[in-house]
């Protein structure tokens, strides 16, 4: 049929008076979520405020404070019997894989796919996340399913924390990290190799970081010294040299990348923390020359308590093999002398709790052990906090509830000032402006975000 020139005019006429809604649709801005809260610990060590608004719109805060109106239409949520706080931060954790002492734990590498230990790992983010930690750091997985996994989060399509992941932690062969220490000979198809945690020389270690990097690894993570649960080392013995660990620093630096090192040995520890490194991870031997290292560098220690608690109690429940419970209950004791020596020394510390040796979701734990070896309960809730997400490299997004920030929140009964076990009872948790749990309840997945 021939279009006449009046018709023409009556579509453009048409199509323009449906474009403007939709455009003015378009352009508007998201909905918003005002938050009362009962008390607010904001993450930045300042005295808490009773009787705060949080208003978020989209996945930021825009404003924080007691004399913060409430949009007409905003939707409230009532947490005024509560105590709000940023959302948690683990800098170590272990999503990926079996709990140490569920089953055959040591082989399942052996006989389960990767496909089926991302999915068990999807499922340890969710608990995770419901239990408060809306950003972690998973410092090792094998073939990168700590990569996929976070990639799956960020996707929507399924629940759990924010997280940084380093990829394959590496090695000396026969190390800590070298998947295929204490194996036979060819039991693994890439013996010996990067992809199975291993390399020598500065030469190596270098291509070993380029390759995490280049399968998407957010950090470096590193085996400075032996450790508990590798049959093969001793848990104390640095296995890195100091030159080898400035390699792997100046090359991670070149990709804009921060090194966290495994290390419990003293001689370990200093030499990773002379090389440059960001964090030490567990750093179970301490003596003085350590922490005077660690503060003049203004490295992290990153303590795990939880993980000295957790292998004690499977060596002592015989679910450990031998030489592994021997060391367990060898280190584990050194923990609480050296945490204590690093805060009185001014040692910058920040919360990471090494779950995946102990059942996920029980994180915060590490916030009561913190204080009952020696920190002020909010020195403790800035460890899983504002120091967290300053170690990650996340503090301009992340860390303390203020305006321009992620909405990243979580809400307790109680005051954690005066009990800080009841971080371990969180009843809300708010991750970039979804509500993944309320009155104690997940809530739908549309809901929280995920289609």
């Amino acid at each position: 049929m021939r279009r006449t020139k009046a018709s023409n005019t009556c579509v453009a006429v048409l199509t323009a008076a449906l474009a403007v809604p939709l455009n003015l649709s378009a352009q508007q801005s998201p909905p918003v979520t005002a938050i009362r809260a009962g008390t607010l610990i904001d993450g930045t060590g300042t005295a808490p405020v009773r009787n705060a608004v949080v208003l978020v719109q989209g996945d930021k805060i825009t404003a924080v404070g007691t004399n913060v109106a409430i949009p007409a239409g905003a939707r409230v949520l009532d947490l005024s019997g509560s105590t709000v706080l940023p959302g948690f931060i683990d800098a170590h954790v272990h999503l990926i894989g079996h709990i140490i002492g569920d089953g055959d734990w040591q082989h399942a590498d052996l006989v389960e796919s990767p496909a089926q230990l991302t999915l068990l790992g999807a499922a340890h983010a969710h608990q995770t996340l419901e239990a408060g930690f809306t950003t972690v750091r998973n410092v090792g997985a094998g073939q990168f399913t700590d990569i996929a996994l976070r990639d799956a989060i960020n996707a929507g399509w399924v629940p759990g924390p924010r997280i940084l992941g380093a990829g394959i932690s590496f090695g000396i062969n026969g190390g800590h990290c070298d998947n295929s220490a204490g194996y036979r000979e060819g039991a693994l198809a890439h013996e010996g190799t990067i992809a199975d945690g291993a390399a020598d020389g500065p030469d190596e270690v270098r291509e070993a970081v380029r390759y995490n990097v280049k399968h998407g690894a957010d950090v470096i993570k590193i085996c400075a010294t032996g450790g508990v649960l590798s049959p093969a080392d001793s848990v104390g013995v640095q296995q890195y040299t100091e030159e080898e660990m400035r390699a792997i620093v100046e090359t991670a630096r070149m990709t804009e990348r921060r090194v966290a090192a495994h290390a419990h040995g003293t001689a370990g520890i200093k030499a990773a923390v002379r090389a440059g490194v960001a964090s030490i991870e567990h750093g179970s031997i301490l003596d003085a020359e350590a922490v005077q290292l660690l503060r003049e560098h203004s490295t992290w220690l990153v303590p795990t308590l939880m993980a000295g608690e957790g292998v004690v109690r499977l060596a002592r429940d015989g679910r450990l093999p031998p030489v592994i419970a021997a060391k367990a209950l060898a280190i584990a004791p050194r923990m609480e002398r050296s945490f204590r020596m690093a805060l009185a020394g001014g040692v910058k510390i920040a919360l990471g709790t090494d779950a995946g040796v102990f059942t996920h979701g029980r994180n915060a734990h590490e916030f009561t052990l913190m204080v009952r070896w020696g920190m002020t309960p909010m020195q403790a809730i800035q460890a899983g906090t504002l120091h967290g997400a300053t170690l990650l490299g996340l503090e301009q997004n992340l860390g303390t509830v203020a305006a321009g920030k992620l909405a990243d929140l979580v809400a307790v009964r109680g005051d954690p000032l005066q009990d800080i076990t009841v971080l371990e009872r969180v009843d809300f948790v708010m991750k970039g402006g979804a509500v993944f749990k309320q009155d104690g309840q997940v809530v739908g997945r549309s809901a929280a975000g995920v289609p």
